[in-house]
């Protein structure tokens, strides 16, 4: 059976969910160390101290978690594979126990009408590949493709929409730049370089795919709007959008990385790190593109950190740009994040005008405290107005002509919010920690008229 990417004159929704996130049992059935088991580990990594080894224990519910898909209505679920379960060192001997478990998850989607949509990098790198370096190495581009083609064998007869990578921007700078993500390295420009060998993985994942057959093989990025607040010098808004945005679609698009990136990036300048043909391969890769939107970015005049206030968790994500200051505007969500609708609205437009490609709302949501308890179930209205404008707003860019097939929304269940821990919570289904019973909150009843109203 042959999927394609949704085509119709109505967007596909989905829900979305992350394999560390989500599936707990990180010790079971052969599964390998990864960056963000060793990464918790560390004192303080984490703002509740918690780590991913039992999360919403997915690995042995997941039959529960489709049951939700198939109730809520959605027509897609996008996962994550988890490579040190199916590659327990990154590379080498493969570990049948972990394509059984995603055989049987795909199968049971199938069985509720729900389409899988795999994304084979969502962060959780096999810790043995960072020992050698991690992403900061050539190699591991090359270890990446040998794990997505092992999957995309087993997998492929039932699956057909591919992503490369989720967020390459979180994994190159947060992980190896800030050192706020796994592996949690402050590497400065070296940021770079991970940055570069990401893209390259995702060539290589996609040549290796087209080669096999799979027809929609895209990448999913965390691009955003970036409104520079008055005063901010223009070099260094140019800088943060060419780190945030550019260092992906340039490669995408052109091939090629532009002369404004290169003032900020040197490193990206250098023919033994963007060896000849590398950004060849990369042009032209993606079938379509995943925009994975959550606020606005908005740098301002560089003023100093007032003691004893937390520094922005993006401040050193951006290595080489003229120091900024970020901004957030209300209202927030619990999470600190700005909710602007019209900066989803307006990366949708500007992102099909610079990339021509079929474009998916990936990821779209937001953390709430979720106080309000309602005959034992969380009546999320904050999260359901957040859900309602932005899907009008993907609406909108959908009448101004941005070819949107779908809207997904993040995420199913409360989980395991990376450094966050289990402090924040997205979740449309609220997951007691202690008992992982399932609770549908307001918004998922909210989620589930809707789309019965979209069908109807």
């Amino acid at each position: 059976m042959t999927l394609h990417l949704p085509d119709g004159p109505t967007m596909a929704f989905g829900a979305a969910t992350a394999s560390y996130q989500i599936e707990g049992a990180t010790t079971e059935d052969g599964r390998g160390v990864s960056i963000w088991d060793t990464f918790t580990a560390r004192p303080g990594a984490t703002r509740d101290g918690k780590d991913g080894s039992v999360a919403c224990d997915s690995y042995h519910r997941y039959a529960e978690d489709v049951a939700l898909l198939g109730d809520l209505g959605v027509g897609w679920y996008r996962f994550s594979i988890a490579w040190p379960r199916i590659v327990p060192d990154g590379r080498g001997a493969v570990e049948p126990r972990g394509l059984d478990y995603y055989d049987r998850l795909v199968d049971a989607l199938l069985e509720r009408g729900v389409t899988p949509t795999g994304t084979f990098y969502h962060w959780d790198l096999p810790q043995a590949l960072e020992d050698a370096g991690g992403w900061l190495e050539r190699d591991t581009a090359y270890a990446f493709a040998d794990y997505a083609q092992v999957v995309h064998e087993r997998l492929a007869d039932r699956v057909g929409v591919w992503a490369t990578l989720n967020e390459p921007w979180c994994s190159a700078y947060l992980g190896y730049s800030a050192g706020v993500h796994a592996p949690g390295r402050r590497e400065g420009g070296r940021a770079h370089r991970a940055a570069h060998h990401l893209m390259l993985g995702h060539g290589l994942v996609a040549q290796a795919l087209h080669a096999g057959g799979s027809q929609d093989v895209g990448i999913v990025l965390n691009l955003a709007p970036i409104w520079g607040e008055p005063g901010t010098p223009e070099p260094a808004v140019d800088g943060v959008d060419a780190v945030r945005n550019r260092v992906w679609l340039g490669p995408l698009v052109d091939g090629a990385y532009d002369e404004g990136l290169l003032r900020v990036a040197p490193e990206l300048g250098d023919p033994e790190l963007v060896r000849d043909g590398d950004l060849d391969l990369v042009r032209g890769s993606a079938d379509w593109l995943g925009v994975n939107y959550y606020t606005p970015v908005r740098p301002g005049p560089a003023v100093p950190t007032p003691e004893g206030e937390a520094r922005h968790p993006e401040t050193d994500a951006y290595p080489g740009v003229d120091p900024v200051t970020f901004h957030v505007r209300e209202p927030r969500t619990d999470i600190g994040w700005e909710v602007e609708p019209t900066g989803l609205e307006q990366l949708l437009v500007d992102t099909h005008e610079r990339t021509g490609l079929p474009l998916v709302v990936t990821e779209n949501g937001a953390a709430y405290a979720d106080g309000t308890i309602v005959d034992g179930v969380v009546d999320d209205q904050d999260r359901i107005g957040y859900l309602e404008s932005h899907i009008a707003a993907t609406e909108r860019a959908r009448s101004a002509g941005a070819d949107i097939r779908g809207y997904i929304v993040w995420t199913l269940l409360d989980n395991f919010e990376w450094a966050e821990g289990y402090t924040k919570y997205f979740g449309i289904v609220q997951v007691d920690p202690e008992t992982q019973d399932r609770t549908p909150k307001a918004s998922y009843r909210w989620l589930q008229q809707h789309l019965a109203d979209r069908k109807g």
